[in-house]
């Protein structure tokens, strides 16, 4: 099963940005991609000097033009799509991050919105945004049962884990992955491990350019990268095989071997 991973440097401009999402969909389906998959911050790029009242304004419903168009694309060319926008909240000058699915038929299967505020290494994502209150079931696609999660998740295995101990053949994690000292390899080690510990692949396209640093990554369920984008703008295609996933849940149980009966006796 074709995937296409899209890495691209968004602009301040939600309305050249949607052109390019457009057109990554439409080159996506003509290469017989099943899924195509987008970075987090797609809508536009958030700089320091954009106020949370700013970012307020601009963010749209999930019924909006930003989420619609690429719905309406999707079904026009008859493959699903996931990506993030900045979602409206009910709280003043907070909006939420939220990741959507979108089946081939223009459909939202699903939706979540990020738990994890990005508060650390010097960001403060909480002074614009309102996190999430729940995980999102997995959710049954042609490529398999994918799990959601947002870039900073990925940091929090937990979270990874009841994903796919809830079913998960597949995570996806639209990322905008900040550039620093250690960052890259931070990057590579987590994917890595999200897939390693749990049998299952690793989506994580990322936003390049402007603070963020690439390397939009496939991981396999036994560790292997598939596709690592460096630098590249443009769209990495890989494919996937489920019976992968099962092969390597057979082969190294982890999610069968945990010892859930003894876990909660450690009180934190």
């Amino acid at each position: 099963m074709k995937v296409a991973v899209v890495q691209f440097k968004a602009s301040t401009s939600k309305e050249d940005n949607l052109k390019k999402i457009i057109s990554y969909i439409s080159k996506a389906a003509s290469k017989n991609a099943m899924l195509c998959a987008f970075p987090e911050f797609m809508m536009f790029y958030t700089n320091s000097s954009q106020t949370a009242r700013q970012l307020s304004e601009l963010a749209e419903t999930i019924n909006g033009n930003f989420v619609s168009t690429i719905a309406k694309t999707a079904k026009e060319n008859e493959i699903q799509v996931i990506g993030s926008f900045y979602e409206k909240s009910r709280k003043k000058d907070r909006v939420y991050d939220t990741a959507f699915v979108i089946d081939k038929t223009g459909k939202i299967i699903s939706t979540y919105r990020k738990i994890h505020l990005y508060d650390a290494l010097g960001f403060k994502e909480s002074d614009k945004m309102i996190s999430g209150s729940k995980i999102t079931k997995p959710i049954k696609t042609s490529v398999g049962r994918i799990g959601m999660m947002i870039c900073y998740d990925l940091r929090f295995p937990e979270m990874s884990r009841s994903l796919a101990s809830t079913g998960s053949e597949v995570l996806v994690a639209p990322s905008a992955w900040v550039k620093g000292n250690m960052k890259e390899e931070h990057w590579i080690t987590i994917n890595k491990t999200r897939a390693i510990e749990n049998g299952c692949y690793v989506i994580s396209p990322d936003q390049v350019g402007n603070i963020y640093c690439g390397r939009s990554l496939v991981v396999d369920p036994y560790g292997k990268i598939l596709l690592d984008m460096k630098k590249k703008q443009g769209i990495g295609f890989v494919n996937i095989d489920l019976n992968k996933v099962k092969q390597t849940r057979k082969i190294l149980p982890l999610l069968k071997n945990r010892r859930t009966d003894i876990y909660p006796t450690l009180k934190i």
